[in-house]
């Protein structure tokens, strides 16, 4: 399965460690989803897309429609997306994903943690090449589904011929992951639900292209230093390019 699975899945294990801070975080991007699209999901397919990461989530139907109540009527552009990016302990490159009404604030506190683990906050962009920037979609397979000739269909979509599939090892549910250029979100996303896949988890994501190497104590340092950042509730994900 490769670089791809074993990244995303230890991500996964982080990032929603905590369900509360997990369910502020949908909820913020319920809200830009709205601003932008409208409140009713048949007519919004980012919002559905989002809908369908909470429900695989656990988020409770009242609180995702709650968080759509509350989104109607505001301005998307009091929310910002803004992407942090240096380097921790021992080399390791961070990208911090976030989303914010107040970059002041959210830029310091992304800093203070750089700056108590001796890590170096670079310029946007500056990390750019050690990562590739997906539309990453998790979907059940079907019966009988043949991969191949799926993803030779959404290669017209910009999808990799790289995929991932997972097993959960408590009810044996299957999933598929395929990973394709961000660009192409919306079309991918349409193209799954016209042909009658049930959609998981939709999102974007970061994938290192040169992992590093490092030690257990060293990997133990970087560990604390992601969970530090995670502990925000404007960072969304938290990327490194460690092995």
């Amino acid at each position: 399965m490769g670089r791809a699975f074993e990244f995303r899945k230890a991500r996964k294990l982080k990032r929603w460690g905590n369900m509360a801070k997990t369910f502020t975080r949908l909820g913020k991007q319920i809200a830009i989803a709205v601003a932008e699209g409208g409140p009713e999901p048949e007519n919004n397919s980012r919002l559905r897309a989002i809908i369908a990461t909470c429900k695989h989530e656990n988020m409770p139907k009242d609180n995702i429609d709650r968080a759509i109540k509350n989104a109607v009527g505001k301005d998307k552009n009091s929310w910002k997306t803004m992407t942090y990016e240096g380097y921790g302990p021992h080399g390791v490159a961070i990208f911090v994903d976030t989303l914010t009404d107040n970059p002041t604030r959210t830029v310091a506190d992304v800093r203070s943690i750089f700056n108590k683990f001796n890590g170096n906050l670079g310029t946007m962009g500056s990390l750019a090449f050690l990562f590739d920037h997906f539309a990453q979609f998790t979907f059940k397979p079907k019966d009988g589904m043949d991969m191949d000739e799926l993803v030779l269909e959404l290669i017209d979509y910009g999808v990799n011929d790289e995929f991932d599939e997972e097993e959960d090892e408590e009810t044996g549910e299957k999933s598929i992951t395929i990973y394709g250029d961000p660009k192409s979100f919306a079309q991918i996303q349409g193209y799954l639900e016209e042909n009658g896949f049930e959609i998981t988890s939709a999102e974007f994501t970061y994938i290192p292209n040169d992992l590093k190497e490092v030690t257990d104590e060293q990997r133990e340092t970087i560990d604390k230093m992601v969970e530090k950042l995670e502990e925000f509730d404007d960072v969304q994900n938290v990327y490194t390019n460690m092995k």
